[in-house]
């Protein structure tokens, strides 16, 4: 597919557990206006959502593509684009932090995770660089990349981070039943402690 990236204009939130979570990404080989457009989208739902970070998958396109600020807030801080992104060295150390997701409404829980990367990426005229990352924008860089891969940050959390935003898992499940006619695609019930499933 080397054509330009198909989107929907007026993008809104992909949430779990709809199956584009999960889906192929498709690498990005058309650095046009509509590619520009798409990031400019991206980055108003961004905003519009008291985010830090999005990845195309997550409005709904399935491309390598994702956009992140870790200040959040329009004017402020630094806009990142990243265009057919790869971690290409993870530092040794990791730590434990409180993480959440615009398609998870948010819901907020530990996940460990390396403390520095090295990223190789294009930028929206389609220029290669390089950059290294740690702390905080290492790890919004790393949430983002595992949307990339088809991973949420659901998969990376222990037991115990699972179980304390279990009800609102199963919440977003029961919803996406309700609004779309269709069983779940997946379930963390499973994975919850009893006393959280029931």
């Amino acid at each position: 597919a080397a054509g330009p990236v198909e989107f929907d204009s007026n993008l809104s939130i992909v949430l779990y557990p709809d199956p584009k979570l999960r889906a192929r990404n498709i690498r990005i080989n058309s650095f046009d206006d509509n590619l520009k457009k798409l990031v400019d989208e991206m980055l108003d739902v961004m905003y519009r959502t008291d985010g830090v970070g999005l990845s195309a998958p997550q409005v709904g396109v399935n491309a390598r593509l994702m956009v992140f600020n870790p200040e959040g807030e329009r004017g402020k801080g630094k806009e990142y684009v990243f265009v057919n992104p790869m971690i290409v060295k993870f530092g040794k150390e990791r730590e434990a932090d409180r993480e959440g997701c615009l398609s998870f409404y948010s819901a907020q829980a530990d996940v460990e995770r390396p403390i520095s990367i090295r990223v190789e990426a294009q930028d929206i005229n389609g220029k290669k660089f390089g950059t290294t990352f740690r702390g905080w924008t290492a790890r919004i860089f790393q949430h983002e990349y595992d949307h990339l891969e088809g991973v949420l940050y659901i998969d990376r959390m222990t037991p115990k981070a699972l179980n304390s935003i279990g009800k609102e898992l199963l919440n977003l499940e029961e919803e996406f039943e309700n609004r779309t006619g269709t069983p779940r695609p997946e379930s963390v019930k499973d994975k919850l402690l009893s006393s959280v499933a029931s």
